[in-house]
């Protein structure tokens, strides 16, 4: 039986009612969306600096570099979800110190991750970069870029650790707060050094080691500020390193990495199988893929709302709330999806324009446009039941429907690509989506159920 960071057991907690409404949906929704819509402005101040030095390889070089930091570390994005669960089931059953010990859990293990990285480096740069180009030069730009880079490790990761932790609490502005600055501080330095000092590509890998570095200590100085008024709460030693919350939080990040890789698995399937129809298709495909991840950018902020009341609920033992967090949740990410099909059908033509000047990938994104605008409307529900499963720490199911999902993804490559081509793959990627909501959807009874049966 789970202890919580007062000695008593979460199944002998107290019922803590709470209202769920649009109002306390959106106030987290809406920051975290707006934060992550911030994050391509790096990428494209990045770009912006190194392509006014008139370097193609410097350019290429960065790019790729950019690709395997988002690629390493977006993987280990886990990291953050699983402190917004734990955080937010703690916040609902009103256990502050446990609240504090998930943060300096959380922490711990930043630190821990951050230095295992910088350790890793030399064999990531000995190897990584020649598998992803055959150029020495860009090779070696991307070695120098990557290399600065990761010297601020640890700080990415106690900004993973720091936004779970505001965002577990519901305090949706302040993560945005910390976001914009992070990102507002990128843009800034990396402007400064790359373009202003003439540090070209090092000052870009700088601005950002930097940016990361300020983001982390302007979090940690708000959130030591709101421990200080919590003087009474302050977890000891014991509770930080108790063995069974370890446990459980391992276990947690393993199902959420393992479902991470699992959604990176077939994305790359997919541009495996794209590649085989030639260039201007794999290239089409790319620039619809850039509607995908705006959509998920919405989706996103929608189902990090889903993370925090799910998980609330869950600590406050209160299934009324969770009940109504489930219908708000969803009936907005089902609004979003079709509000985003309907611009995308109406705009996205315009958008292919803006990403490429190719006659003939236009004209193949254009054909293959609608599929790429429905998966709004198809994965509104994947995106809002992950939410839903990771605030509830139901990790072990979410890893399994994921796992289920692949397959299913598989099978439909296998019978649509050879029958229909390209529009046969794109309905494929729907499909994928829609069947992580489905099999999670199926799930839901059973474990509400468990969750709140010691409730009722």
């Amino acid at each position: 039986m789970g202890q919580q960071g007062t000695g008593q057991s979460v199944e002998d907690a107290p019922v803590r009612p709470f209202d769920v409404t649009h109002k306390s949906v959106l106030s987290i929704a809406v920051p975290m969306t707006l934060g992550f819509l911030t994050a391509p402005l790096i990428g494209l101040t990045d770009t912006g600096v190194v392509g006014r030095l008139g370097d193609p390889a410097a350019l290429a070089g960065l790019a790729i570099g950019a690709i395997l930091f988002d690629l390493i570390f977006g993987s280990l994005s886990f990291f953050r979800t699983s402190t917004t669960g734990l955080t937010a089931q703690a916040f609902g059953r009103g256990d502050a110190r446990e609240e504090q010990a998930v943060f300096w859990r959380a922490f711990i293990s930043a630190i821990g991750l951050g230095l295992l990285m910088l350790m890793a480096t030399p064999l990531i740069l000995a190897y990584a970069p020649g598998l992803m180009t055959d150029d020495a030069a860009v090779a070696d730009v991307t070695r120098h870029y990557f290399g600065i880079r990761v010297l601020s490790s640890p700080a990415t990761f106690i900004n993973f650790a720091i936004l779970g932790y505001v965002l577990g609490r519901g305090q949706g502005t302040l993560g945005l707060l910390l976001q914009v600055i992070i990102n507002g501080s990128n843009v800034i330095l990396s402007i400064y050094l790359g373009l202003h000092l003439g540090w070209g590509v090092d000052g870009v890998a700088w601005g950002t080691a930097c940016a990361e570095v300020i983001g982390a200590v302007a979090g940690l100085t708000v959130i030591f500020r709101q421990f200080a008024k919590m003087p009474g709460h302050r977890p000891s030693r014991t509770d930080v390193f108790d063995r069974d919350r370890l446990k459980a939080l391992f276990h947690l990040n393993a199902d959420i990495l393992v479902r991470s890789l699992v959604l990176n698995i077939a994305f790359a399937l997919m541009t495996r199988v794209g590649s085989s129809f030639g260039a201007v298709t794999l290239a089409a495909n790319a620039v619809l893929m850039n509607i995908f991840m705006l959509c998920s950018f919405f989706l996103d902020g929608l189902a990090g709302a889903a993370e925090q009341l799910a998980g609330r609920s869950i600590g406050a033992r209160y299934r009324p709330a969770f009940d109504r967090a489930l219908k708000l949740t969803a009936l907005w990410s089902l609004a979003m999806g079709c509000l985003l099909a309907l611009f995308f059908f109406a705009f996205g033509s315009s958008l292919i324009d803006i990403l490429t000047t190719s006659p003939a990938v236009r004209a193949e994104a254009m054909s293959h446009l609608a599929w790429a605008a429905l998966t709004g409307v198809t994965g509104a529900l994947a995106f809002q039941l992950d939410g839903v499963f990771i605030g509830a720490t139901w990790s072990r199911a979410m890893r399994n429907m994921m796992l289920a999902s692949l397959a299913g993804f598989c099978v439909a490559v296998a019978i649509l690509v050879p029958a229909y081509g390209n529009h046969g793959l794109w309905l494929a990627l729907n499909l994928f989506m829609g069947m992580r909501g489905l099999f999670l959807a199926a799930m839901l009874p059973s474990k509400a159920r468990q969750s709140f049966a010691a409730a009722q």
